[in-house]
């Protein structure tokens, strides 16, 4: 299934095969590397992914620019024998809200710099989200502004792009905020009003066509919708496998389009291939991938610390949260006890912000070292790690793995094998 264009698969989607594309939203390298190991092992497509909070022009959160991301995955890709063709670069979240407490002249402004630097590195995958308002404005944007900001920023990808243009677009408005769910979101999760979805693709083609974009506009392969599930910090909206399909009927007349869903995560693997069914040609996933590295990590210092009596890797890690609280703390709430746990274990996973401190990846390193050196009783390994794991681990072991990284990628590729299900 190789060299298998985003084109292409959302034409077998829309065909009724069931087709979905799987794709990675994280920069962690572990879970870039497992996954595109696996995708390889599969000679499956994969569209990785990068945020305008984590990438951007400035660096964001993570340091890297756009043309950084590119290199680090495309490097990634060689070192886990994973081809060129099988990879999809995508923008996720692409607008002003990386700088929304800005006025909207300047942060536009910035957006529009940004979509330069994605195109230019060579992401091909561009989701338009205006749906968040700059100061002084509502916090929700509304189609009509949002479409008119996101054929704003096409324009731009359009001109940086040049003739010729391979960028496929994604739209959009009803999208969870950038990171994961909020805290106190437990209210029950509705799916997309197929007039609302309607209404949002129509205030998208009319300011296409406005700005004078009509080319562009062949080329918007995705709405984004909710189809009826999400994850807070201590439970998971299940998809209900029993509702009626209201929303494919949608994108009738409109066969270049397919439904894209966020925060798929955690679901059960049956649900993957009931949104494929649906029309929804590309699945989200991130959190899940960096909840199944802490799992492994968490479980090797474990391990350790029975064997060597070292202290336990989420102290470190409670250390790190407590002093930088910036990107837990909008996101859980509760008492002390219960922030405590969510901190670690909470589904939004927002401990992913920490691994990239250096004290944090030295700590990682050193426990890796130790394991990789130690002599595990059986039982022990056991304890923390089922024999389906550890099954998956050996097969990386005997593929040359060290016994810590297989450990670590074996639990990446559990996580992430429902999804890829639905490709192969």
């Amino acid at each position: 299934m190789t060299s298998l264009s985003f084109e292409d698969g959302i034409a077998r989607n829309r065909a009724g095969s069931g087709f979905a594309f799987t794709s990675v939203c994280s920069a962690h390298p572990d879970v870039l590397a497992a996954s595109l190991r696996e995708a390889a092992r599969r000679n499956v497509p994969l569209i990785v992914e990068a945020t305008s909070n984590q990438v951007n022009q400035f660096g964001g959160y993570t340091g890297m620019t756009p043309t950084d991301f590119v290199a680090l995955v495309r490097d990634i890709a060689a070192k886990v024998g994973a081809p060129e063709d099988l990879l999809i670069f995508g923008g996720d979240h692409l607008g002003p809200q990386a700088w929304k407490d800005l006025p909207a002249e300047d942060a536009m402004a910035r957006a529009r710099d940004m979509m330069r630097a994605y195109v230019e590195a060579g992401f091909t995958k561009i989701h338009l989200d205006c749906s968040e308002g700059c100061a002084g404005e509502p916090a929700h944007a509304g189609d009509q502004l949002a479409a008119a900001r996101a054929a704003d920023l096409a324009r731009v990808c359009e001109e940086a792009a040049g003739p010729g243009s391979a960028l496929s677009y994604i739209v959009g408005t009803e999208v969870p905020p950038p990171g994961g769910a909020r805290a106190g979101e437990d209210e029950a999760i509705l799916p997309t009003p197929p007039e609302n979805a309607a209404a949002t693709l129509e205030a998208h083609r009319k300011a296409f066509a406005e700005a004078g974009l009509e080319d562009a506009w062949t080329r918007v392969r995705g709405l984004v919708v909710q189809p009826g599930l999400e994850f807070a910090p201590a439970h998971v909206d299940r998809f209900d496998m029993d509702q009626p399909d209201l929303l494919s009927p949608v994108l009738d007349g409109h066969d270049q389009f397919s439904f894209e869903a966020h925060s798929t995560d955690y679901q059960h693997g049956e649900v993957f291939k009931a949104l494929g069914q649906r029309h929804f040609a590309v699945l989200k996933v991130g959190p899940a991938l960096t909840f199944a590295y802490r799992e492994a990590v968490y479980a090797l210092s474990a391990i350790d610390g029975w064997l060597t009596g070292s202290a336990p890797l989420s102290e470190l890690m409670e250390q790190k949260m407590l002093a930088q609280p910036k990107y837990w703390k909008a996101h859980y709430d509760g008492d002390e006890a219960r922030l405590h746990l969510l901190r670690h274990f909470g589904y939004a996973d927002r401990i992913r912000y920490y691994w990239a401190d250096a004290e944090v990846k030295e700590a990682v390193a050193a426990l890796e070292a130790r394991i990789d050196n130690a002599e595990i009783p059986e039982p022990l390994m056991a304890q923390y790690i089922d024999a389906g794991w550890r099954a998956a681990a050996q097969r990386l072991m005997d593929q040359g793995l060290a016994p810590s990284r297989a450990v670590i990628h074996a639990r990446i590729e559990q996580a992430l094998a429902p999804y890829l299900e639905v490709i192969s």
